[in-house]
């Protein structure tokens, strides 16, 4: 377990080595959607929004990025499959950059969680069923309505291994626009998910049944990604116990460990750690439309957490409805390595700051989050010292 030998006087803002990487602390900023990128491309809004973010020896994760143009699910997400996209992408790293800051892209594709207008031909959405989600969710329109996922396309077998390729791409583009590594998003009911999880994948080929087969999509798009840019600029995302987007398993602690064993295998045949693992908390709370994570009592999801924590050999991060508190408590007790953290950094630029001198943060203003304005609910949110801007 890494760094186990200090645990009980970690804080917060204990310096960090997480692979290669020297972190002055260990809040990140996590991973989230927020619709500014118009068309697909990153703007100047992008570089102040991160930027704003950013603390010296800090690490922050990217938004959700499209790795083709069959991965969106929002509108006006970021790409990372353009020179364009490329391009746009490298003033917001080297904004990040020069405060001082380390940035991962986080590489999505939402599979079955979007609809035919978001994709190319207008087509069906591509998945690991033809199930849709169900009516208890909704996907958020470009005309900011609320929409009916359709039913998705199974990809077939031959299909699938092209994804882990627009992975791989997507990976070396992104070292290419200046990011110093990706983070694989293998959570929350998206494309990865949907192969991982058995309430989704209902496969009989060699992808589906066994948690060997429906962890195989995941290992290969690892395997890829590395082979193109190294273990140690790669992170893994999964929610093993979240139900975002009718993303149930049967037994999510099992499905944890199932993957874990995985990566810690591939971890030796690479002969080298990945940057981290990154698990999601079962109390997430998705849009505020519904409560999103398995029923349990707080022993329940403590024991779930530390088992996956303890079975994986390195760096070890958790997120999901976090307080300072709760992060502090995290870190002193070796729950964690780090804690990413998403409203509250959404609403407090200076999350950092706010949490070293425990002061009062600011509310966030939940309908503001997947609009476009380039400025408000996005870089508008006060600093608490006027200086820090």
């Amino acid at each position: 377990m890494a760094g186990t030998q200090s645990d009980e006087t970690n804080t917060l803002f204990s310096p960090y080595k997480m692979g290669k990487f020297s972190l002055s602390h260990r809040v990140v900023l996590a991973p989230m959607t927020r619709c500014r990128a118009l068309n697909g491309i990153p703007r100047p809004a992008l570089a102040e929004y991160y930027s704003q973010r950013s603390t010296p020896g800090g690490f922050l994760i990217s938004e959700g990025t499209m790795i083709s143009e069959t991965a969106a699910g929002f509108p006006h997400v970021p790409g990372i499959y353009t020179e364009e996209q490329v391009e746009a992408w490298k003033k917001v790293v080297d904004a990040v950059h020069a405060k001082g800051s380390i940035i991962f892209c986080q590489l999505w594709h939402v599979g079955r969680a979007s609809h035919q207008v978001y994709q190319p031909d207008g087509g069906a959405p591509i998945s690991s069923t033809s199930k849709p989600i169900s009516r208890r969710w909704r996907i958020l329109m470009p005309d900011g309505t609320y929409g009916i996922y359709p039913e998705p396309q199974a990809l077939k077998t031959s299909e699938i291994p092209e994804l882990a390729e627009q992975y791989r791409r997507a990976a070396l583009n992104a070292i290419r626009a200046g990011f110093d590594g990706i983070e694989i998003h293998g959570a929350h009911g998206y494309l990865i998910d949907q192969f991982l999880k058995d309430g989704i994948n209902d496969r009989t080929d060699e992808y589906g049944g066994s948690l060997a087969n429906r962890c195989k999509f995941l290992i290969q798009v690892v395997q890829a990604v590395v082979s193109a840019i190294g273990a140690e600029r790669v992170g893994v995302r999964v929610s093993p116990a979240i139900d975002h987007l009718d993303a149930t398993d049967s037994n999510p602690l099992t499905l944890g460990l199932a993957v874990i064993e995985r990566l810690n295998k591939l971890q030796l045949q690479f002969g080298s750690k990945l940057t981290y693992l990154h698990i999601t908390q079962p109390r997430y709370t998705a849009y505020g439309q519904t409560e999103s994570g398995r029923p349990g009592s707080e022993d329940e999801e403590a024991h779930m957490i530390r088992t996956w924590r303890r079975a994986f050999q390195g760096t070890f991060m958790c997120s999901g409805g976090f307080t300072r508190e709760l992060g502090m408590q995290a870190v002193a007790e070796g729950d964690a390595d780090l804690v990413s953290y998403g409203r509250l950094f959404i609403a407090n630029p200076d999350l950092v700051l706010r949490f070293k001198v425990n002061a009062p943060l600011n509310k966030y203003i939940r309908k503001t989050f997947y609009t476009q304005d380039p400025v408000v609910g996005y870089t508008d949110y006060p600093f608490l010292l006027r200086s820090h801007l």
